[in-house]
């Protein structure tokens, strides 16, 4: 299996943590930010489910500016073969 050693970057755990703090942030949103938060520090990657929820969050013009944004990084660290 091929494994993406990218991480979230401080601005983007920084972002999920306040997110995640937010009693107004969607169900989407915290789940998005808990996973970019999951893969800071470490070398787990973006499993399938979230994988998908992410794409659909990216070509969705539902959700605004920073929730696409971790789903842009959460997406970056999935894995390669998928």
């Amino acid at each position: 299996m091929t494994v993406n050693k990218k991480k979230t970057s401080s601005k983007v755990t920084s972002q999920a943590a306040k997110i995640l703090g937010d009693k107004n942030s969607s169900k989407t949103a915290k789940s998005l930010a808990a996973s970019a938060l999951a893969q800071s520090g470490n070398k787990k990657q973006t499993g399938e489910e979230m994988e998908d929820l992410a794409s659909t969050v990216l070509n969705s013009d539902k959700f605004n500016s920073k929730t696409k944004s971790l789903a842009g990084s959460v997406l970056s660290q999935s894995n390669k073969k998928r």
